[in-house]
């Protein structure tokens, strides 16, 4: 078998010019050799090519004249539905039903077309395949429904089409318990939030597996203006812990989310001090923790204080030499340097490891 003669053929393919794919195909005598033949680390097939770049015509050849199977799949287990849905070819999906496509066949992780199409915000291809019988119920591994998908991109028109062709669809939770108004939260789809919680009748204060709450995905993620629609559209807690204990001011101080923190703060009055239950992190704990310099600038303009200890007696200074963040901890100390001459001041010295959080040390 010519390998070099079957590699321009994919390339022909992809480019979509049928007549050179056919003329190359008589000359090289590659119609048998290309029918079930998988090229590479995907295993794709010429079909696939054909789906995922929108050559319809193409296709029909393949399919037609040279009796390439319309379920055929590569390495993970794509067919060239999965693969016309997911790049929005509707000419593509509609002839590949027509020739008789399993509307839901799944791939690896067990994703349909219609999930993969709803990564691309095309109505016209969801539309298509649920007219087609699609089932829009259908679960990944990770228990994610095609309107999980829809919710995350964020295509209103989309999320307001499958709630009309299936109005309990959004009664759906993923293997760690998070429901569509979590993720669209997280990703700050502020419009498709609104529809949610019009149209459907979500619990205030939902928590995932580990206690989160669509509140808590919007400020630690920074999207403050859903995060009030979320207020005051659906009596969301400001406070709501989760599992751990740690609420919406600790988890904004980990993501370092600044006008969340000023929100949460100023605007709602939560109080910057608390302790996480646990250990008894402040939010100056956690931003110092993770090294965040300017967070902590901003939470000290809040009234942080930083001499609040945890329950194992350290400050934000011990989190900071633990983290080896020599900046953060040079901060805290330029702020607080009576904290360096005391026993606290001791036990961070010792934390620290790493030669330049060492040498912020040795400098007072």
């Amino acid at each position: 078998m010519d390998e070099d003669a079957l590699k321009k053929l994919v390339k022909l393919t992809q480019d979509g010019d049928l007549n050179s794919v056919k003329k190359h195909m008589q000359t090289c005598g590659l119609m048998d050799a290309s029918r079930d033949k998988h090229f590479g680390r995907s295993g794709d097939t010429l079909v696939h090519y054909a789906a995922r770049h929108g050559h319809v015509d193409i296709l029909k050849f393949l399919i037609k004249e040279v009796g390439t199977d319309v379920e055929v799949y590569n390495n993970d287990y794509k067919r060239p539905l999965h693969e016309a849905a997911s790049m929005g070819h509707r000419a593509c999906v509609s002839y590949l039903l027509q020739e008789g496509a399993q509307v839901d066949c799944l791939k690896k992780a067990d994703w349909t077309p219609l999930m993969m199409a709803c990564t691309r915000r095309n109505l016209h291809v969801i539309r298509e395949l649920l007219e087609h019988s699609a089932d829009p119920f259908l679960r990944n591994k990770d228990g994610w429904s095609a309107f999980h998908i829809a919710c995350r991109e964020g295509d209103p028109r989309v999320v307001r089409y499958l709630l009309e062709v299936a109005p309990d669809v959004w009664r759906s939770e993923s293997k760690t318990r998070r429901t569509p108004l979590h993720t669209s939260a997280m990703h700050g789809r502020e419009e498709v939030v609104a529809i949610l919680l019009e149209r459907c009748d979500y619990t205030p204060d939902d928590k995932d597996s580990c206690g989160v709450t669509p509140f808590v995905d919007a400020v630690r993620n920074g999207h403050v203006s859903l995060a009030r629609l979320l207020l005051e559209k659906h009596q969301a807690s400001p406070t709501a812990a989760d599992i751990l204990g740690v609420q919406p001011v600790h988890q904004v101080a980990i993501t370092g989310q600044e006008e969340a923190l000023r929100f949460l703060v100023r605007e709602l009055h939560v109080d910057v001090n608390q302790g996480a239950t646990g250990l008894q992190f402040t939010s100056l704990h956690y931003a110092a923790k993770e090294g965040h310099v300017s967070t902590i600038k901003t939470l000290l303009d809040l009234g942080a204080d930083l001499h609040v200890r945890d329950k194992k007696g350290r400050t934000a200074l011990h989190m900071a030499s633990m983290g080896q963040h020599a900046e953060a901890a040079r901060t805290l100390l330029q702020l607080g340097l009576e904290d360096s001459q005391d026993a606290s001041g001791t036990m961070a010295r010792q934390l620290a490891k790493k030669p330049d959080i060492m040498q912020v040390f040795n400098c007072i």
